[in-house]
């Protein structure tokens, strides 16, 4: 069975860095699309960066977008989100998922239906 464990938050300045890791296990995976989500109590979780291991596309949330890079070492089973220059609207608990790639990564990432395993997630939280 399929097991996600994320690891790497914390609280950091504005302007800081962190790099979350989401360690894989129990499970051969050929492919997959594999999505960091964020979520903030009172609203909708949000797919911040996702990868699809099949072609290697990315997509990034436009909140993102120049400041996260998500990187994966097929060696280590481990997927990366690198979050440089940190805002306070950063402050989330972020979630690593996992998915059999279908369609776009773009359209993957867009919504968190369809992804079927969960890590427990890793609180980022960011002062100004």
């Amino acid at each position: 069975q399929l097991q996600l464990a994320e690891s790497g938050g914390g609280l950091v300045q504005s302007g800081g860095s962190l790099r979350l890791s989401c360690e894989f296990s129990g499970g051969a995976l050929p492919f997959y699309a594999m999505g960091w989500f964020r979520q903030v109590p009172g609203k909708e979780r949000e797919g911040v960066a996702c990868l699809n291991s099949r072609d290697g596309t990315i997509s990034y949330a436009d909140s993102v977008k120049g400041r996260f890079t998500i990187s994966k070492d097929n060696a280590k089973d481990t997927v990366y989100l690198q979050m440089n220059s940190l805002k306070p609207e950063d402050t989330a608990l972020y979630r690593c998922a996992f998915r059999y790639p279908i369609g776009t990564i773009q359209s993957m990432c867009s919504t968190d239906r369809a992804w079927g395993t969960w890590g427990q997630g890793t609180q980022v939280t960011v002062s100004s």
